[in-house]
């Protein structure tokens, strides 16, 4: 194959994504190549995070840092977006202080209008002033009795709904209402899709496994990487390694060496008899990795919901968090793991783990103990720069020139990351300098609501989850 492209991509996962529609949307010819027949695999999301409040251990930069990334990745795929609340609280149980969360929403608060002010488009959750709300216990005892709204519009009649359900006695008080919004990955997948096959930039390779990367920069070629697959070779000039936990795989076979972290977990799906209104995500923070680890309910349409509890009998799993040795780049799963992510996962151990899950919910929600197995595991495994478990927010290093490998730990840094892949370009003059800068994405704002909401099903349905978990719980207007 002669041809030659501007940007070669290994990875169809979020940030491999969106760096080729950010490349196509300024006309640079990239290709993108994934194994699977679709894109945006995994490791799955569920909830946008901004803010981080889902997180009351790490710090307040990364906070604002989610923050304004997630603000980021809304405008670019509000057809995503579930505009519902979260619910936060921490069991008596628990060693947190919800005086520490208030202090951290109040500046986060603060950052948000700052962020109104540089751009009034990033006013996405809602006014500044209505980013949270304090709930007392004369609070909750003052609305519990409220009617159930079916549709709640206000901050009360969420938390109304959410309180009849929750065992409150069972939590520190105040509890907390948040403007963190829910974030469908089947909905993100399907426009970014739709928006590559149409894209007159961008050549997107499903079903298709990089076999080998040959560095060919010294030998006065006229493209300085070739990608093979198993029929091709790709002649390419500027090679960005988005392969999500794999990237140490490329890093080695490039003798680069670079220190990481993987880690496997997930998510359970359940199905519940129907409740009178809509409810809130319902946190429940606890110390992660301990029998009390963090509770969290999203609820999905048709009576779906989907369960992360932080404890290794759920979410979290033995040797499920490896790191890179000495003499290897790239960290590796026992085999049991490897059987996961190959989609092999033992019928008893789901049953198993997600009538944990559903136990765990239940200490919170007495109700919520009738729930049963709704569908497969949402699942996949993440990889983390460095040494730090904690780290929620990872970006995108530059290892050698033409060479840029993605380290996203949450989707919300995909933007970010192309972005800043984009500049490192024009820096190294593999493209010209772009005097259009622009946040919006021409390519996804073409496509229609309706195509969206086709293939978003379809995408859940061939996964072999519910077609129910593609939509949104709340209807865009």
């Amino acid at each position: 194959m002669n041809k030659i492209y501007n940007v070669g991509i290994i990875g169809g996962g979020v940030s491999g994504v969106v760096i080729a529609l950010e490349l196509a949307k300024y006309g640079v010819e990239n290709i993108l190549f994934e194994q699977e027949n679709s894109v945006v695999n995994g490791p799955p999301f569920c909830h946008l995070h901004a803010g981080g409040n889902l997180y009351p251990d790490i710090s307040e930069e990364q906070c604002r840092i989610l923050m304004k990334q997630s603000i980021e990745m809304a405008r670019l795929f509000p057809q995503s977006i579930d505009e519902r609340p979260t619910f936060i609280s921490i069991p008596k149980t628990e060693k947190y202080a919800v005086e520490d969360i208030e202090s951290r929403l109040d500046m986060l608060v603060s950052y948000y209008k700052e962020l109104i002010e540089e751009d009034p488009e990033n006013q996405i959750l809602g006014a500044p002033e209505q980013y949270y709300k304090i709930y007392k216990q004369a609070d909750l005892d003052a609305i519990k009795d409220s009617p159930t709204v079916k549709r709640p519009q206000t901050a009360d009649e969420w938390m109304s709904n959410a309180i009849k359900i929750v065992d409150y006695n069972k939590l520190k008080t105040p509890v907390i209402l948040v403007q963190e919004y829910g974030w469908n990955l089947f909905r993100l997948a399907a426009q970014a899709q739709l928006a590559l096959n149409a894209s007159e930039s961008c050549t997107l390779k499903t079903n298709t496994f990089v076999t080998d990367i040959k560095d060919v920069r010294d030998l006065n070629l006229d493209h300085n990487w070739e990608i093979c697959t198993k029929d091709q070779v790709y002649k390419v000039n500027y090679l960005v390694n988005s392969s999500g936990f794999k990237t140490g795989t490329f890093d080695e076979s490039l003798h680069l060496n670079s220190e990481r972290l993987i880690e496997f977990k997930a998510a359970y799906v359940s199905k519940w008899h129907p409740i009178p209104g809509l409810i809130p995500e319902l946190i429940f923070h606890g110390e992660r990795g301990t029998p009390h680890g963090m509770a969290q309910l999203t609820p999905y349409c048709d009576e779906y919901y989907q369960i992360h509890g932080m404890t290794e009998d759920i979410t979290l799993f033995e040797n499920g968090l490896v790191q890179s040795k000495a003499d290897t780049v790239q960290p590796e799963f026992n085999a049991g793991i490897k059987q996961k992510l190959e989609r092999h996962w033992d019928t008893a151990e789901v049953k198993n783990r997600t009538e944990n899950a559903i136990a765990f919910v239940g200490k919170f929600i007495p109700s919520f103990c009738s729930a049963t197995v709704g569908g497969p595991p949402m699942y996949g495994a993440q990889q983390i720069s460095g040494d730090d478990p904690s780290l929620r927010v990872g970006e995108v290093q530059f290892p050698s020139k033409s060479y840029a490998r993605s380290e996203i730990i949450k989707a919300s840094s995909a933007l970010t990351v192309a972005n800043q892949i984009i500049n490192n370009m024009e820096e190294e003059g593999i493209i010209s300098k772009l005097s259009n800068h622009t946040n919006n994405n021409v390519l996804l704002d073409r496509i229609s609501t309706q195509d969206i909401n086709i293939l978003s099903e379809q995408l859940a349905v061939e996964r072999g989850y519910p077609g129910a978990l593609s939509k949104l719980v709340i209807e865009k207007d």
